[in-house]
């Protein structure tokens, strides 16, 4: 059995033999140990996790050190995403990134502000002349937060190489500590051809496991015929933290040859929409569950892998059998086996899968135009990954679109003929999407004459709907005409109940001001310091608009010296 652990073998051999990157080059960018909430490679809906997410012990305000020297080559702010992020650039050609903070060190602050204001714009990108802020490795350059999309304070930490692409940050030298095996949540085995078929099915199987008195898991032994694959449901868990990462390493060996194996070292990004090619996206959608695929099929483009023999499929012999042994590991080596025997066997197909053959086939490789009722659909070629039937239904001004199992990899368009709903103002209407419960979604909408068009990657339902109610607009600190000398900020808040906030612009006084947008609390936030208030009485002004053009001005005037 000494085959069971070859890939163990041969990742430890890995992670030691790795001489490439740099491990004493670079220190923490925070002064507290490292606590990961994020792991690299980590599964996310539509990509890979790009970094490593650091606890800052559910506190903001943490300091944040340039990890060596070197200069800040790009400074991002925008409402979602990596929010406020800050890029340095090091000799030795990496370029460290941080992400989701609170604020820039003072001079860089200053020097985004004045940018800010002479743009008149919160969102912005910079990209500073390399000696404009030249660093040195644990000088400070900003504060840690949970701006942008963050569920939480945290820090988002990437490493990128010269051509930009993200590595794993681990194989640095960074130490966390880890001395749990993943989690083994579920192993499924899938006939992968016409006429393949696994206990008396063709379709989709999952194992029953037992764990043994070693810590490895047997599967109970299946029977089979014809081309399957394995995929395996995990998440690994650190020490010190509840999160659940993900894996860093999946192997698979075949009568003790290694048939199978990728991990999370790189990835471009570029390529990070594949994930949906990794998991068994179905399942995902319908069950929540991501399932690994430990086989590659044809529009699989991820350049993860490292060992693919037959993309990972195993063909399965009547009358032999097979021992595959599944290994699971985190970056520290701990890893999970799983023994799954197989006897190749002849069988009666007795357990079908659904027939999903209805509706019109959908080549993806080439452009597809669909109409339905008033709504058209167009797929571009290679909207999507694979070729399938599409289902499309439509009554009146709206549109049904297959549902959303199948995974979406660019943006296509649904146009709708608004001629029969008469409206007064079609400037008000919409697209909107609706999820199973019925609630819509602003999709950005475009209007040429009475047709309506958005782009989308969403699948499901589609409606026009009307909005003709304003934002609304109310301060959150502070009232009119309120003495506001030692207040150190001013706070609104900005709702809209239907197609969204598009924009928003804030005076005082006649003069743009800086207002910062979170839209997690829909609040609105001015920094009183950023101006040298000369007279007592101020007048603000904050006009709001939603996605159709309904808008809303908040006057209010306060005092200040």
């Amino acid at each position: 059995m000494r085959y069971f652990f070859i890939c163990s073998i041969l990742f430890s051999q890995f992670i030691y033999a790795q001489t490439s990157y740099p491990e004493n080059y670079f220190r923490s960018p925070l002064d507290i140990p490292i606590v990961l909430a994020g792991t690299f490679g980590e599964l996310r809906s539509n990509h890979f996790h790009s970094g490593m997410d650091i606890k800052t012990q559910q506190r903001e305000g943490l300091d944040v050190h340039a990890v060596a020297n070197g200069y800040v080559s790009r400074i991002k702010i925008q409402h979602y995403g990596y929010g406020k992020a800050i890029y340095v650039t090091h000799p030795n050609g990496y370029t460290s990134v941080y992400g989701h903070l609170q604020r820039f060190s003072p001079e860089i602050e200053a020097y985004v502000k004045k940018h800010q204001y002479k743009n008149q714009s919160y969102e912005i990108e910079l990209f500073p002349e390399s000696n404009e802020f030249p660093l040195k490795k644990g000088d400070i350059i900003a504060f840690s937060g949970n701006t942008g999309g963050s569920g939480g304070p945290h820090l988002h930490f990437e490493i990128r190489d010269s051509a930009a692409k993200p590595i794993n940050p681990l194989l640095f030298g960074y130490e966390v500590k880890d001395t749990k095996a993943p989690r083994i949540l579920g192993v499924y085995a899938y006939p992968l051809a016409n006429g393949a078929i696994i206990n008396n099915g063709n379709k989709r199987t999952e194992l029953q496991l037992v764990k043994q008195a070693d810590g490895t898991y047997l599967a109970n032994k299946i029977t089979a015929s014809g081309n399957i694959g394995l995929g395996v449901e995990t998440y690994d868990q650190l020490d010190m933290a509840y999160n659940k990462n993900g894996a860093y390493k999946v192997c698979l060996t075949v009568n003790g040859t290694l048939n199978f194996e990728y991990d999370f070292e790189t990835f471009s990004f570029n390529e990070s929409r594949y994930i949906n090619t990794l998991i068994d996206y179905p399942t995902y959608i319908e069950d929540n569950k991501r399932i690994q695929k430990c086989y590659i099929e044809p529009y699989n483009k991820l350049s993860i892998y490292k060992k693919r023999n037959d993309e990972g499929i195993i063909p399965i012999a009547e009358g032999l059998s097979y021992q595959i042994v599944m290994e699971v590991s985190d970056f520290a080596g701990n890893t999970s086996t799983i023994i799954v025997p197989v006897e190749g066997k002849k069988q009666e197909l007795i357990h079908k899968k659904d027939d999903a053959n209805t509706g019109k086939y959908l080549i993806a490789a080439r452009d597809n135009i669909y109409k339905v009722g008033d709504a058209t659909a167009f797929f571009p070629a290679n909207t999507f990954y694979h070729d399938f039937f599409i289902d499309l239904k439509g009554t009146g001004d709206s549109i049904s679109i297959h549902n959303e199992s199948v995974a979406v990899k660019s943006n296509y368009t649904i146009s709708m003929d608004i001629n029969r709903l008469n409206e007064d103002d079609i400037s008000k209407l919409f697209i909107a999407h609706l999820d199973e419960d019925d609630r819509p979604s602003y999709e950005h909408t475009y209007r040429k004459g009475n047709i309506l068009s958005t782009r989308t990657r969403d699948l499901g339902r589609f409606t026009v709907m009307k909005d003709t109610i304003s934002p609304t607009v109310r301060p959150s600190n502070f009232r009119d005409g309120q003495w506001l000398s030692n207040f150190g900020n001013i706070k609104l808040e900005i709702h809209d109940d239907l197609s969204g906030i598009n924009s928003y612009r804030a005076t005082i006084n006649g003069e743009w001001i800086l207002m910062e947008y979170e839209y997690k609390d829909n609040t609105l936030t001015y920094d009183l310091n950023d101006i040298d208030f000369k007279d007592s009485a101020n007048y603000l002004e904050v006009f709001v608009t939603d996605n159709v053009g309904n808008n809303t001005t908040f006057n209010a005037v306060f005092y200040r010296k």
